[in-house]
C-alpha cells in the first residue's frame, strides 16, 4: 500500500537546492529558481511511487547508499520533452533543398549519408528527418542513409522506438504523409497512430548523456541536430558540447541548432551559414 505523500509536503528551498546541483553534477542540466514548481510538480507522483511522505525523504534516498539507481528516473523526469513533428521547418526545408543533394552529389554511391539526431526526446524529430529523405530519394536516384537517435532519458527512448503518438500529436505539412507512413490504430489503439516499420527500421535508438564520451554512434557525421538542447546549459557546458559534437561531424558537415539558441556565447571552429545552421571546414 503506498504511503500518502503529505497534503503539506513542500519542496523547501535547501532541498530544491541540492536537487538541483544533483541533476546539474549527473546530466549538466541547469535548474534555477523559477523552476522550483515545475521540479516539485514531476517529482510527486514519483515520491509516491517510492512510498515516499515528503521531498526530504527523497532527498534523504539521494544521499543514501541506493541513491545512484535514482538518478536516471530523476533525469527522466526533469528532462523537457515537448517536441512535434516538422518542428522548425525551416531546418527540413534546408534538409531537402541543401543538405541532401550536397552530399549526395559529393559521396561515393555506397557511402551512406549519416545524419544523428542527438537529443531525439519521443521520436519525432528523427522520424521526421527520415520522412524528409524517403521523400526526398522517391523523387531522384536513390543513395543509402541513416539515422542515429539519442537522448538521455530512458523513458522517453522507449516511446521513440515504439513511434507510437496520438492523433493530435501527428500534424503533418502533407496528408499524404499520414498515409505513406502511419498506421492507423484500432482496438486498444484507437485514437492513435503507429510510424510504420519501413522508417522505425531506419532509425537506431541509443541512451546518451552528450557530455559522456564515447558517443554510440559513428564518427564523420554528414549532419548533426541537437535542437533546444543547449538552452538547458550553462555556458561552459555549452563549450564542452559544441566541441565534442564538432569533433563528430565530417569535414563539410552542418550542426544545426535550436531557433532560441546560438553559438555567439561559445568559442568554435564552424562558420555560421544562416541563423542557427553552422558548417565545419570542408
Amino acid at each position: 500500500m503506498n504511503v500518502p505523500l503529505s497534503n503539506n509536503a513542500v519542496l523547501s528551498n535547501e532541498c530544491y537546492t541540492f536537487i538541483a546541483k544533483v541533476v546539474y553534477d549527473h546530466s549538466r542540466i541547469q535548474l534555477g529558481a523559477d523552476k522550483q514548481p515545475l521540479v516539485a510538480g514531476r517529482l510527486n507522483k514519483r515520491l509516491r511511487e517510492l512510498n515516499l511522505d515528503s521531498y526530504e525523504a527523497y532527498c534523504n534516498l539521494l544521499r543514501s547508499p541506493v541513491g545512484a539507481s535514482e538518478m536516471s528516473p530523476l533525469v527522466d523526469l526533469i528532462s523537457t520533452n515537448h517536441t512535434h513533428f516538422f518542428r522548425e521547418v525551416q531546418h527540413m526545408d534546408f534538409l531537402r533543398e541543401h543538405a541532401i543533394p550536397e552530399f549526395v552529389k559529393q559521396l561515393p554511391p555506397r557511402e551512406p549519408l549519416r545524419i544523428w539526431s542527438a537529443a531525439s526526446s519521443s521520436g519525432e524529430e528523427p522520424y521526421t528527418i527520415a520522412i524528409v529523405l524517403s521523400e526526398y530519394f522517391l523523387k531522384h536516384a536513390p543513395h543509402p542513409w541513416q539515422i542515429e537517435g539519442t537522448d538521455i532519458s530512458t523513458r522517453i527512448l522507449e516511446h521513440a522506438k515504439n513511434g507510437i503518438y496520438s492523433r493530435d500529436r501527428v500534424k503533418l505539412p502533407d496528408p499524404q504523409l499520414l498515409t505513406r507512413y502511419f498506421q492507423n490504430g484500432t482496438g486498444d489503439f484507437s485514437g492513435y497512430y503507429r510510424v510504420k516499420q519501413i522508417l522505425r527500421d531506419a532509425i537506431k535508438f541509443h541512451h546518451l548523456n552528450l557530455l559522456h564520451s564515447p558517443y554510440p554512434v559513428a564518427q564523420n557525421q554528414h549532419i548533426i541536430f541537437c535542437r533546444n538542447v543547449m538552452i538547458y546549459f550553462d555556458q561552459k557546458t555549452q563549450q564542452e558540447l559544441v566541441n565534442k559534437l564538432t569533433q563528430q561531424l565530417a569535414p563539410g558537415g552542418y550542426l544545426i541548432v535550436g531557433h532560441s539558441e546560438s553559438l555567439l556565447a561559445v568559442k568554435h571552429r564552424l562558420k555560421s551559414v544562416r541563423p542557427t545552421i553552422y558548417r565545419k571546414d570542408p
